[in-house]
Formats: C-alpha cells, sequence, structure tokens
C-alpha cells in the first residue's frame, strides 16, 4: 500500500507524455493504427467478421419457451424482463474487462476491448432477436437468414423490415455479407468512444454497458411496439413450438 493511498501510479496520471493514463494511450495507439498501415480498421473487420459469424449460434427462445419462463406477464412485462436481463449481462461483462483493465500491466488490451465488442453484441442480438418474438414479429426464413436480419437490426438499431425470405438470403451472399461487415464496422466505430470509460475501472464498465444497452432496447421497442401484433393473432407455429430451422 502505497503511501499516500489517493496516488495513482505514474501511468494512469496526465498532463505529460509519459503520465498519460491508459485510455489516452490507447485512442493514441488506435491513431497510430490507422496511420501506420490501418491496423485498426483491419482489427474492426476481424471484429465484424467475428460478430457475424457467432450471430447464427446465439440461443435465442422462441414466444412459447418465454412465456413459460415467465408466466403470466403481457408483452410490455415480458419485454421489460428481457431488458433488464440484458442490461444485466452487458454489465457483467463491462465489469469483467473494466477489472482486468485496472491491472498493474493489462495483458493485450486491443484483445480485452475486441471481447468486450463481441461480448456485449452477443447479448445485445438475443435481446433483440426475442423482443421480436415477444412482439410477435419474428423474422421469416431459417435461423441463419433471421440472424442475419438481427445483425441488420443492431447495426441500424431498429426492428427488422424485411419480410421477404429471399431478401434475406441475400445477407448470405458475398455482396450482402460485405455490406453488412461495413455496417457493423461502422456500429462498432461509433460506439468505441463510449466503450473507453471501461478501462478506468469496473464500475464504470458496469455502468456504461447498461445505459447503453439501455437506450439500444428502447429504440427497438419503440420500432416494434408500432408494428406489434397481438399474441392471440399469430399463427399457431409463432405462438407454440420451436422456430424453424435451416
Amino acid at each position: 500500500m502505497p503511501a499516500d493511498p489517493t496516488a495513482l501510479p505514474p501511468e494512469r496520471t496526465t498532463g505529460t507524455p509519459q503520465g498519460r493514463g491508459r485510455t489516452a494511450s490507447l485512442a493514441a495507439g488506435a491513431d497510430h493504427g490507422v496511420v501506420r498501415g490501418g491496423r485498426l480498421r483491419a482489427g474492426l473487420a476481424a471484429v465484424a467478421d467475428r460478430i457475424i459469424d457467432t450471430a447464427p449460434r446465439i440461443p435465442v427462445r422462441d414466444l412459447a419457451t418465454l412465456r413459460a419462463q415467465f408466466p403470466g406477464l403481457t408483452p410490455e412485462e415480458l419485454a421489460d424482463e428481457l431488458v433488464e436481463g440484458a442490461r444485466k449481462a452487458t454489465a457483467t461483462v463491462g465489469a469483467g474487462i473494466g477489472a482486468a483493465a485496472m491491472l498493474p500491466v493489462p495483458p493485450a488490451m486491443p484483445y480485452e476491448l475486441a471481447a468486450e465488442i463481441i461480448g456485449v453484441a452477443s447479448v445485445e442480438l438475443k435481446l433483440i432477436a426475442e423482443l421480436h418474438e415477444v412482439y410477435g414479429l419474428r423474422p421469416p426464413g431459417g435461423r441463419r437468414q433471421r440472424a442475419m436480419a438481427t445483425v441488420t437490426a443492431w447495426t441500424e438499431e431498429r426492428g427488422v423490415e424485411i419480410a421477404d425470405p429471399a431478401a434475406l438470403n441475400a445477407a448470405l451472399g458475398g455482396p450482402m455479407r460485405r455490406e453488412l461487415r461495413r455496417q457493423v464496422m461502422k456500429r462498432t466505430l461509433r460506439n468505441l468512444p463510449n466503450l473507453m470509460p471501461f478501462l478506468v475501472g469496473a464500475a464504470v464498465g458496469a455502468a456504461v454497458n447498461r445505459r447503453d444497452t439501455g437506450k439500444l432496447a428502447k429504440k427497438i421497442r419503440k420500432d416494434l411496439r408500432s408494428r406489434q401484433v397481438p399474441w392471440d393473432a399469430l399463427p399457431d407455429a409463432l405462438r407454440s413450438g420451436p422456430p424453424p430451422r435451416d
């Protein structure tokens, strides 16, 4: 324990080139990466590809399963439960990565940041897919088609609007995948400044993720609510049984 418990280690102080905090150092490293061969862009592209590849493997509960796990709830109450669960999950991701970032020598900081982005994205993709179930707006097609539609909804921060399975099939092709990767990179880059505060510790990391997931859910729910299909108006195939697989 240092003589002055309030004193910060030299690498976390500010005001001198040698004493910049980790956030400033990471930002400088990112700028350097852009100048030197576009390494930041390549890193974001790799993260985007990982999110796209992971999306079809994320377990999504169908409406029947959700109603069985949360009996007696209205659609809005069920949506509230899903959002709160997702906020807790992304807060846990932020707390874990933020705690690791406080180590005297943080191991592989770019990998920690990538893990943060992918972990949060996975939780939010699951939330978006299940909110579509709750509001009676399950995208058409098989598991992979629905996953690509959900990724698009995540990047655009609105509900799935594609109603044609053939259009969803196009998302699996090369040109559409490249466009989807570009959208994911854009979304990730836009949120990058919001992820920086988690580097100062677990509490901030948890709070930032919890807040941002709540903001995303609010946008998605507002859009879905305007097109909501009541449960009693849904076909039997959507009210019960697992969604169709590829």
